[in-house]
């Protein structure tokens, strides 16, 4: 039989999940008192509604802008009998009774700023920069207010309460996260303000605002929003997909897949909403998404953070002799962290991206934009790397080939890895962002969280097929280049993408063959281990013959001329004989030297694209 004390949580549960959803109600009433431009309707009065009480006539939009005050007038002593009942059932200074006391705060200033925007005149069609900040302060502290009460639901209803303590690099990491999101809501505050006060008629004439040099701050603001989403839909993939390696809660698993689901209807919507001209249904709809999808984030981080959560083991299976210990700061601990951007692997990449801009450009892109690309895109690379080596530490120790790795050794620990990878993520976003572009810090994410999250945590234990698909992240650098210098997509930057793309399995594969017994040994099913060498063999060389074909493309699309014609025509004739010859002869030394020239293929191929476009073109 239920507890009198459990059976006074449930009910006091039941009273948060109701006010969570009586106030998001009143959010979405209060985003069509603006979307309808009603917010005039009780004139400059307030707490009055045109001087009176109550009006009982007037214009339509009076009694929008009534109802809304009405409604948000409930909300105050609803959350102040939250707060009175979290007191009788929880103890003093419990995470669940400052959760209702934070709620009781946000309702407050809630409507104070409410009434500033009255007050001020900063409704219906006021389109002023002082308006959009206010719009900005009111949806931040909207989300803050939803969160103050879902998290009382979340505690309500037994989920564990957030420790700060000891987390390490996960704890900034998922504190950015919401950060970032409460950032998207209010550029969306924003954007929709600009959709309100400055509708389009057509689709054309829609984007024609948003590109013109003249067009008003809220139009030119539109093109911002979509990139903002991608930026933080792909960081937030990013942690969450790292938390859930490193904490074994099954809340957090289910949190994650929410934010996930919403934040991709989330961005669908937002395209229909382009398509549509954003009708007011569509705002509000786009709102409720958004509303829950905070919610969810909240949850997912309480539930990473909450005490109690079992945490993987974040150190490698091989412990270094003590003897052997660098202190801090020496030139050993540099070259582990170092070490961690694998320097190696991402040079021939980075090399793609540096001859991208010069190809973009048709000569010099300039010193400053040419060093900022090429130490954001290390950045990027060297964040997927070092987070890879983080989650892949039980692997690394198994094989010989990764067994001295920084994080295996505890040259590095797990935690500071983490944290190293993390900020070289965010650093190079910034730095891309502030020298190049928005778009090209966006494609450089794009590279590192297909890496992480596709190749790393989704396929490499589970398919041979990983290098295939996971092999895509290896493909995003000519488009961070390309954009750097442009701002743009551009066919000719596609091609050069699927050129790495279809490159990628042939250099591979060709590196599996010469480790397989490394892969057998860790258990991972790549190619050579799960079919056999001659199953590789005859892969490669189908992909060496997709690769041809697709170094063609840029030929066809008229962008190179017989520079590239005749290099591309010689090195696709060597690849494809050194990938036929390896289906006679397969020694190791054949395979060595394959591997060796694929690496050669890929950078001269590009090298000679850049120098067609920028000195021959």
């Amino acid at each position: 039989m239920e507890s009198a004390e459990a059976l006074r949580r449930r009910r006091f549960a039941k009273f948060a999940t109701f006010l969570l959803g009586f106030t998001l109600l009143v959010i979405v009433w209060g985003a069509f008192v603006r979307a309808s431009l009603s917010g005039d309707g009780c004139g400059a009065h307030w707490p009055l509604c045109n001087g009176v009480f109550v009006p009982l006539g007037g214009e339509t939009k009076t009694f929008v802008e009534f109802f809304h005050r009405v409604s948000s007038g409930l909300c105050l002593p609803f959350a102040l009998v939250l707060y009175g009942w979290a007191r009788r059932i929880s103890p003093r200074r419990s995470p669940l009774r400052t959760a209702a006391a934070f709620s009781v705060l946000f309702m407050v200033t809630e409507a104070l700023v409410g009434a500033w925007l009255v007050l001020k005149g900063l409704v219906a069609q006021n389109d002023s920069m002082f308006r959009a900040i206010w719009m900005a302060t009111h949806l931040a502290n909207t989300f803050l207010l939803l969160g103050s009460i879902g998290m009382t639901v979340f505690l309500a209803r037994g989920g564990p309460a957030p420790k700060l303590r000891g987390q390490g690099a996960l704890l900034p990491a998922l504190l950015l996260a919401l950060a970032a999101t409460l950032i998207l809501g209010v550029s969306g505050a924003v954007t929709a303000l600009g959709d309100t006060l400055f509708p389009a008629r057509s689709l054309a004439e829609g984007l024609r605002q948003d590109i013109s040099p003249t067009a008003h701050f809220l139009i030119r603001l539109r093109l911002f929003h979509p990139l903002i989403a991608t930026s933080v839909g792909l960081y937030l993939a990013l942690v969450l997909g790292v938390a859930g390696s490193l904490r074994r809660s099954a809340l957090l698993g289910k949190a994650s897949k929410w934010v996930l689901i919403l934040f991709c209807a989330q961005m669908v919507h937002g395209f229909l909403n382009v398509l549509t001209l954003a009708p007011i249904p569509m705002q509000l709809t786009h709102l409720v998404l958004a509303d829950l999808l905070w919610l969810s984030l909240l949850w997912a981080v309480a539930a990473a953070l909450g005490e109690g959560v079992p945490q993987i083991e974040t150190e490698g299976a091989h412990r270094a002799p003590e003897a052997e210990a660098e202190p801090a700061g020496s030139r050993a601990t540099v070259g582990a962290y170092v070490a961690l951007t694998k320097p190696r692997v991402i040079s021939l990449l980075l090399f793609t991206a540096l001859t991208a801009m010069f190809a973009a450009a048709g000569g010099w892109p300039g010193l400053g934009l040419f060093l900022a690309v090429a130490l954001g895109g290390y950045m990027a690379a060297g964040a997927a790397n070092t987070i890879n080596m983080v989650l892949e530490r039980d692997l690394d120790a198994k094989m010989t080939r990764t067994s001295k790795r920084p994080t295996v050794t505890r040259a590095i620990s797990s935690r500071n890895a983490l944290a190293f990878g993390f900020a070289l993520a965010l650093g190079s976003f910034a730095l891309l962002w502030w020298a190049a572009n928005l778009l090209s810090a966006v494609m450089a994410l794009s590279g590192l969280v297909f890496y992480v999250m596709v190749y790393t945590l989704l396929l490499k234990r589970r398919t041979w097929q990983n290098i295939v698909i996971g092999g895509a992240a290896g493909a995003f650098p000519p488009l961070v280049g390309w954009t750097a210098v442009t701002g743009q997509l551009h066919p000719l930057a596609l091609t050069l993408f699927a050129i790495v793309f279809f490159w990628t399995p042939v250099h591979f594969w060709a590196l599996s063959l010469l480790i397989k017994d490394d892969y057998a040994r860790a258990g991972v099913p790549m190619l050579p281990v799960v079919h056999g060498e001659r199953v590789t063999l005859v892969q490669i060389a189908l992909y060496a013959v997709l690769t041809a074909l697709i170094s063609v493309m840029p030929l066809l699309q008229g962008q190179v001329g017989w520079v590239y014609l005749a290099t591309a025509a010689l090195l696709n004739v060597a690849l494809l004989a050194r990938a036929v010859g390896l289906l006679v002869r397969s020694d190791r030394p054949r395979i060595v030297s394959f591997y060796k020239f694929s690496m050669a293929y890929l950078g001269l191929l590009f090298l000679l694209l850049a120098v067609d476009r920028s000195w021959l073109g």
